[in-house]
């Protein structure tokens, strides 16, 4: 009864109000801010006009809007203010004008290291009736350690994709500059309530151009990318009785059932690699950890004690799992080898530390930790435990951490506004952001990994 009891705590989300908390005592070594700072220094970075060229008045201000956010929550720029430097930076055109080398010497001189400025408007409309006119949008670089301008980009589509566009040319400044794929075109899964049921979406990773995947009029919960975010796992309830775990295309809603054992089958989560599936199940009397390969079929069961396993975590190399069990007493953490083998306890502060997962860097597991006022918040830890701190603070419970693919921030559910909603945190705590706004129940987020093109 006590496993039924603390696995329905964890699958259905039924936690406690929580309210504000500061670092937690701890037995392991203090952690502090730098932890989880990038390791190279923030590049300064400001973004000039973003200059109309024959479109309506709000086309290069939106523009402009959307790269500066994107700059900000990169945490490779430190973005600047030029008007508060007092400079003046309008009609930059090529670069190539005195005017702009007048900016660029200024902005140098100020400490800036890279400028960004461009061009926006609409082509003319194509032949086709009713066809609106396509945004072009020129985005243009200067470099003041080489005191060039490095690089230009153009891109052209539907007014449809105008954010598109923006998200796509700071990642290219984050490739640039890092050699690290940017997280501006990432998406979010999330479970969002729909009338009477759970279903699943997808919207960007800054909470815009939400779209619904799944109509099953039920439950449709924990989604999970898979590597090349192509398609997601997720557990669904067809009826009452029977808890499967599908697989759903995200380009062509197809769909099919990778499991269907009897009893619950939950938490899914595919291998880097994309050929094995971890996940939990209780078809054999108990919840146990099973790993099934997903060519081959064949079905391998990882964990056998008495007590309740579930919720796998791959480590980035795929050689490890870290996964919950209350096989102590209470839910912990846990980590083990992927073959099941070399098991050893995580987490021993408090006494309910649950829904692990791993960092992409490998220096970081992100899980839910209730704190001794018994606040439900997220925590991190180090794989060898040695160092641990506590992340969010703050009313509400926070629940289902999720990793950026760069591994800087967490995207997670939260009641803080009173209503479960989805919000990003950088991974040292600070720059908490909404991302949800509609519906009353948005929860259980899954973060993409890195778009490749």
């Amino acid at each position: 009864m006590r496993q039924v009891k603390w696995l329905s705590l964890l699958v259905c989300g039924f936690l406690l109000s929580a309210g504000a908390v500061g670092i937690l005592e701890s037995g392991a070594a203090d952690v502090f801010l730098e932890a989880t700072r990038p390791d190279f220094q923030k590049i300064s970075l400001a973004v000039a006009e973003i200059r109309n060229v024959g479109g309506p008045d709000w086309l290069g201000g939106r523009i402009e809007e959307v790269l500066k956010k994107d700059v900000k929550r990169s945490l490779v720029f430190d973005l600047v203010d030029l008007p508060g430097l007092g400079i003046k930076a309008h009609d930059l055109g090529t670069g190539m004008e005195s005017g702009a080398k007048a900016v660029f010497k200024q902005a140098s001189e100020n400490g800036v290291a890279v400028l960004v400025w461009g061009n926006a408007g609409l082509k003319e409309a194509g032949t086709d009736a009713g066809k609106d006119a396509d945004v072009s949008m020129e985005g243009l670089v200067y470099d003041s350690g080489s005191d060039e301008v490095i690089g230009g980009k153009r891109y052209v589509g539907s007014p449809s994709v105008l954010r598109l566009m923006a998200h796509r040319f700071v990642d290219e400044l984050v490739f640039r500059y890092t050699g690290e794929p940017g997280i501006a075109r990432t998406k979010i899964a999330y479970v969002a309530e729909h009338g009477a049921a759970r279903e699943l979406f997808v919207m960007d990773y800054d909470g815009h151009d939400a779209r619904q995947l799944t109509a099953d009029g039920f439950l449709d919960l924990m989604p999970r990318w898979s590597p090349d975010r192509r398609f997601l796992v997720f557990t669904t309830y067809r009826n009452r009785n029977t808890q499967d775990i599908d697989m759903i295309e995200l380009a062509t809603g197809k769909r099919w059932t990778l499991v269907s054992l009897g009893g619950l089958n939950i938490t899914p989560a595919l291998s880097p690699d994309g050929t094995f599936l971890a996940f939990a199940s209780s078809y054999e009397g108990n919840s146990e950890l099973y790993l099934l390969d997903t060519r081959t079929k064949a079905l391998q069961r990882l964990t056998v004690n008495p007590s309740g396993d579930l919720s796998p975590s791959w480590s980035p190399t795929g050689r490890e799992l870290v996964f919950v069990s209350d096989r102590g007493g209470g839910p912990q953490v846990f980590l083990m080898g992927s073959d099941g083998s070399n098991v050893r306890r995580l987490t021993f502060e408090g006494d309910y530390n649950a829904a692990p997962v791993w960092s992409p860097r490998g220096n970081w597991i992100a899980h839910v930790c209730r704190t001794p006022r018994k606040e439900y918040k997220l925590c991190l830890i180090s794989p060898d435990g040695q160092k641990r701190m506590q992340v969010t603070t703050g009313p509400g419970v926070d629940d289902s951490p999720s990793w950026s693919p760069d591994g800087r921030h967490l995207v997670f559910s939260s009641t803080i506004d009173g209503k479960s909603h989805i919000y990003m945190i950088d991974a040292d705590g600070k720059n908490l952001e909404r991302l949800t706004f509609e519906g009353t129940r948005n929860s259980a987020p899954s973060w993409s990994p890195a778009s490749g093109g």
